[in-house]
């Protein structure tokens, strides 16, 4: 069996330590099983490793999130980059060609999809395992796996049964109910209905049949030039409500969807995390810092406070969920990014009436790792070593860096940098149009660096 997992998302309701350059996956908030800080993809993708699955994983995400995902899991996995996000159809189309025309998987071997970010135990995987004996015994179009609600909730889809009792491993399903009202829920449940856990299950055919109906090429390479042709539609109502014959396996374990901040801190396991007090009358209250200032929270309850380089957050658990639609009057750039060389996190950001801006950044490179030889057009750079040492190549010369230094870069100036320690350094850039998009990569990779620059001694 063949596993893809789905990266994306912003997760806006998880702000403002979430935004469009961090989504809610990303965010080391959770314990490993080595109590160490952990991201909801570093969990899973252990408990995959745990399981023997991660051999047969790829992971299908937008160019906005692979940066992240290499910092934090690495650069040997797998994976599959929409060229432009079109919802999780073509997401999952795009995944099929590839195992399908680049890894040579057989039309006849069972695919499951996976949410990248759920929070279950070890054993929910042993039952992803399942999938692959249950679509072989049915022939379904399509397998899922449901948990018992726990509540009526109306954030999640249901899984209806067809009826009939459940027969060894698993069910017919008769429909679904997408995020029915507090009332229908109540009802479904009643009728023994599942929360839809987002697991798919299908033949690589099946898929791979869809994109020849729609008359869209099934191999890899040709699918991502046409990609804007596929529908912009999700999954489930591209494929899920056309088919046929659907069956599904319940899990009785724990199962959460971390989407929000009052389930998110029910598995946060320490009530402070960053630099911060709460005082002892407080109840109920978990305070997440990222930045340099402290934090005290007083005479409080029931209360989630955090603060990051994107905003500032204080809201009663219960009425959190509400952040999205209050978030969508900010609108700003990213204040702090991983990247696969390290991170950076905006200080400050000044638009002078003149047009001029200065933008001013503290960036980490992570020892080893390199920032691309790069020019920019549109601004000069003054950067200012404050911890560590490394490796400055500036127009075709690399000379050795340490804490103090200053680097003058002028306009169109060749010029990049890499950690042989972990490094730290700030950056201030001054133009008329400060954007990420300003760079003229020369050089990747620092070998290229090295080999067309000279050192000096």
């Amino acid at each position: 069996m063949e596993l893809v997992l789905l990266s994306g998302g912003s997760g806006k309701r998880l702000w403002p330590l979430s935004n469009d350059a961090r989504s809610k996956q990303f965010l080391k908030v959770l314990e490993n099983s080595n109590a160490e800080p952990c991201s909801m993809v570093q969990r899973v993708w252990e408990q995959l490793d745990d399981a023997g699955l991660t051999d047969s994983t790829v992971i299908a995400t937008s160019k906005s999130q692979v940066d992240m995902i290499q910092n934090q899991l690495g650069t040997s996995i797998p994976l599959i980059i929409e060229p432009e996000r079109r919802d999780t159809f073509p997401a999952i189309a795009l995944a099929a060609t590839y195992l399908y025309s680049i890894k040579g998987v057989s039309l006849n071997e069972v695919v499951a999809i996976l949410p990248v970010d759920p929070f279950v135990e070890e054993n929910f995987f042993n039952r992803v395992k399942d999938l692959e004996q249950v679509i072989t015994e049915t022939s379904a179009d399509l397998a899922l796996i449901g948990v018992k609600p726990t509540f009526p909730s109306e954030k999640y889809g249901y899984i209806v049964p067809s009826g009939q009792k459940e027969k060894s491993k698993f069910f017919n399903v008769s429909h679904f109910i997408e995020k029915p009202r507090e009332k229908v829920a109540i009802e479904l449940i009643k009728e023994n209905a599942l929360w839809n856990c987002g697991i798919f299950a299908f033949n690589l055919n099946y898929i791979i049949s869809k994109l020849v109906e729609l008359n869209l090429p099934i191999q890899y390479n040709e699918l991502l030039e046409q990609y804007h042709y596929l529908p912009k539609n999700s999954f489930d109502y591209e494929v899920v409500e056309k088919a046929k014959h659907i069956v599904a396996l319940s899990y009785d374990g724990d199962w959460k969807d971390l989407g929000t901040w009052n389930t998110l801190t029910e598995e946060i396991t320490t009530e402070v995390i960053g630099n911060g007090i709460i005082s002892t009358d407080c109840k109920n209250i978990h305070l997440i810092n990222e930045l340099d200032i402290p934090v005290a929270i007083l005479g409080v309850s029931n209360a989630v406070v955090v603060a990051s380089p994107d905003g500032i957050l204080v809201a009663d658990k219960t009425e959190s969920p509400r952040i999205k639609e209050v978030i969508k009057e900010f609108e700003q750039r990213p204040m702090y990014e991983e990247r696969r060389w390290g991170w950076y996190k905006v200080l400050d950001h000044t638009k002078f009436k003149e047009g001029n801006e200065v933008l001013t950044k503290r960036i980490g490179l992570k020892a080893g790792c390199n920032l691309s030889y790069q020019k920019h057009y549109a601004r000069s750079e003054v950067w200012t070593i404050i911890n560590g040492e490394g490796e400055f190549a500036f127009n075709d010369e690399i000379r050795f860096v340490k804490p103090g230094d200053v680097l003058v870069i002028p306009v169109e100036a060749k010029h990049g940098i890499k950690a042989n320690t972990d490094l730290e350094f700030i950056e201030v850039q001054t133009g008329s149009h400060l954007i990420e998009e300003d760079i003229v990569r020369v050089f990747m990779t620092w070998e290229e660096v090295e080999e067309h620059c000279k050192l000096l001694v």
